[in-house]
């Protein structure tokens, strides 16, 4: 049986024939998927959600293509549109030397930080610690840098930070987790006098 006969049985109401057209293009789904995103898991992902997508516009289905072109061009911008949105997460490190050496497994502070507030007692030191955590969130690498500057400096909130960089707020948390803790350990050296 061709694949618009099965469409044509399913729209009718035959949930078999749905499932003949999953058997036949699951694996060719996730396969093309594959070319986009870098894991097998989410690969699985857009396949399924390919195929929510399939039950959901099955009946606007014209028939201007073939059922297999109108499919693969479906899993294709689904994958490609999770591809980029994948490449824009930043993954948690748990090796981070950084997060490693200052906080547990939690995320929480291993130890409170010192206050800067008494080591930074006159204009002087206060203004080459400035120069200095100015100098160090330009060389900051690209994202990171973006967040503090967007939410720090700018003080955007995390969500408008989100939608301007298109990070997910989770991410933008972390980024800025991990970029403040950069910052903290050079504004430390500088105040200990390790300019």
């Amino acid at each position: 049986m061709d694949d618009e006969e099965l469409l044509r049985r399913f729209l009718a109401g035959d949930r078999e024939a749905f499932r003949g057209l999953v058997e036949r293009y699951q694996s060719a789904l996730v396969r093309i998927a594959r070319r986009y995103v870098n894991s097998p898991a989410l690969a699985e992902d857009v396949a399924q959600d390919t195929w929510m997508a399939v039950l959901r516009g099955a009946a606007r289905f014209e028939g201007r293509s073939s059922f297999k072109t109108w499919l693969f061009h479906i899993v294709a911008n689904r994958a490609r549109t999770t591809g980029v949105r994948e490449r824009r997460q930043i993954p948690i490190d748990p090796t981070d030397p950084v997060a490693a050496s200052r906080f547990d497994s939690e995320g929480m502070w291993k130890e409170p930080p010192p206050s800067f507030a008494d080591l930074l007692a006159d204009t002087q030191d206060r203004a080459r610690a400035v120069g200095s955590l100015r100098a160090a969130i330009a060389e900051l690498p690209e994202a990171p840098r973006s967040v503090v500057t967007l939410r720090d400096v700018e003080g955007l909130s995390t969500r408008e930070v989100s939608a301007l960089l298109g990070m997910s707020e989770a991410n933008v948390r972390v980024v800025l987790h991990r970029a403040r803790a950069q910052l903290r350990d050079e504004l430390e050296r500088v105040v200990k006098g390790g300019e």
